[in-house]
This record gives structure tokens, C-alpha cells and sequence, in this order.
């Protein structure tokens, strides 16, 4: 019988991950199936119940997405350092009784920037937008880049603050408020990786700061211009992206982490790039 993996989510009925995981299989031949399972929302226990049922019936991985990361990693044996900091857990791995936790959001993040776009983030200004589970997840990989300087803007202040805090980095990493951008100048690239462009809104970020050589990144994918890259291209940025590549490359780190082969991903990146026009 084949190895048993699956993606857990609720609502699923939109997710890639079969696609991408059944693309990867075939491409590095690989004997291993690959589901789709609508977690249960109530009673509260019901997610851990739906997880080691999968596990009894032989499952060897799992993909976690919304609603359930902070669930998942809650009932892990072991945790990686990249899901304790950011409290959530995107992949889970069940090896010799055990629930293994990691968060590959922000390395595949930090990979389609800097390798299928090109954009090194060595030496150059990084704004990122938002102190949700995704920026805490792409924090230590955004910071082993190596940026100049990283800069992370949220509403909440203190949140923000409070969550760089749990990173000893030096001068390199600054909180903020959006209200404080107008004065901070150009960056580099910039990233929304708030959940505004889900609900087709703008984070109340000043044009100002997008430079015209510099690059916007969306999480958000499949949704052609959301109003961020759109304030970006009306800005006169020329390099602008969606988070479908970010998507197939966290992907591609759980099918290694679980598989021990990385596969290729930019034939999987095109098939599911939607034109951003």
C-alpha cells in the first residue's frame, strides 16, 4: 500500500495540495498518496481525534492549513524552532509513535523570493506587513537572509513589538505602526502578509514606500491584482508577485522533510500561475 499523507483543513475544498503533492510524487517517484481532509471545527478535541485517526490507519504526514495550525501545534510531541516562534504548525510529521512540528512557511517564502523571482535580500530595506502566524513564521527566515534592515508593521504596536522582542537580532529588526512608514523612506521589497487582501481591502500602508526598483510581494495568490499590487504597479514598482510560488515551495520543503528527495518546482509554480494583470 502506498505511504498516506494528507492536507487538513476547514473549509478544503480550495486547496492545491493534493495537485502539488500528486505532481511531486510522479515527477521524483515517489509510492505515496495524497488526500484532502476536511477537519472538524467542533467539539474542540475533535481535530486531535480526526489527526490520530489518520495516524491509525497507517498516515505518515500531514499539511496543516487555516483554521487549525495553532491546534496542531499544540499536540505535537517535538517542535522545530521556526513553529515554536511562531506558535503555529503548517506540517506535521509521525515517526515512531510520536507527532513531529514544523512551520515551512516562511523558508519557502524566503526560496520564491530570493530563487524563482531572484530578488537576494542580502544588504537590502525589507518591509513586512502584518504580526499574524505568517510573519511569525518567516521571521528567522527573513532574518538568516540577512537584510540591512527588516522592518515589521502591524496596527497593534505592542504586538508587534512584543513578537520582535522574542528575536535577539540586534539593530537589523524594527516594530512599527503603518503610521510610522511615511517617514521610513523606500524599501527593497515589500510583503503583505497581512489578511486584507482576503476580503479584497489595503492595508493602510503610504505609497511612499515602494521604491520603482524595488519589488511588492502578495501571500495572497490566484486573485490577480489585489488592491496591494495594485498601490504598488500605480507606484511605478515594476516587480510584482502573488504568494503561488511561496505556496509550491513550502510544499516542496514537507514533501523533503517527509520523503528525503526535494523535488523541482517551477513547472508546478507555472501550471498554477494565474497572469497578474
Amino acid at each position: 500500500m502506498s505511504d498516506q499523507y494528507a492536507v487538513i483543513g476547514n473549509p478544503i475544498g480550495h486547496t492545491k495540495s493534493p495537485l502539488i503533492h500528486r505532481l511531486f510524487a510522479e515527477e521524483s517517484q515517489q509510492d505515496m498518496s495524497y488526500t484532502a481532509i476536511e477537519g472538524p471545527l467542533e467539539p474542540h478535541d475533535a481535530f486531535a481525534e480526526t489527526v490520530r485517526s489518520f495516524i491509525a490507519g497507517g498516515g505518515k504526514g500531514m499539511n496543516v492549513t487555516a483554521p487549525f495550525k495553532l491546534k496542531a501545534f499544540a499536540m505535537a510531541d517535538e517542535r522545530s524552532e521556526r513553529a515554536a516562534l511562531a506558535g503555529a504548525a503548517n506540517a506535521l510529521s509521525f515517526r515512531n509513535g510520536r507527532i513531529i512540528a514544523e512551520n515551512f512557511d516562511g523558508v519557502g517564502l524566503v526560496r520564491d523570493i530570493e530563487v524563482n523571482l531572484k530578488l537576494p535580500m542580502a544588504g537590502k530595506r525589507v518591509l513586512l506587513l502584518g504580526a499574524g502566524g505568517a510573519v511569525r513564521g518567516a521571521l528567522l527566515p527573513f532574518i538568516a537572509a540577512r537584510p540591512a534592515e527588516l522592518v515589521v508593521a502591524n496596527r497593534d504596536v505592542a504586538k508587534v513589538k512584543a513578537l520582535a522582542a522574542q528575536v535577539a537580532t540586534g539593530d537589523s529588526l524594527v516594530a512599527c505602526g503603518y503610521g510610522d512608514l511615511e517617514a521610513m523612506g523606500r524599501f527593497d521589497l515589500v510583503i503583505n502578509a497581512t489578511s486584507a487582501s482576503l476580503t479584497g481591502e489595503l492595508p493602510p500602508v503610504p505609497p511612499g514606500v515602494f521604491g520603482p526598483t524595488g519589488a511588492a510581494y502578495e501571500l495572497a495568490y490566484g486573485k490577480r491584482l489585489t488592491p496591494f499590487l495594485r498601490l504598488a504597479r500605480n507606484a511605478g514598482v515594476l516587480g510584482i508577485a502573488d504568494g503561488v510560488g511561496m505556496l509550491v515551495e513550502q510544499a516542496a520543503e514537507a514533501f523533503s522533510w517527509w520523503r528525503g528527495v526535494r523535488p523541482q518546482t517551477q513547472a508546478v509554480i507555472d501550471r498554477l500561475t494565474v497572469p497578474l494583470d
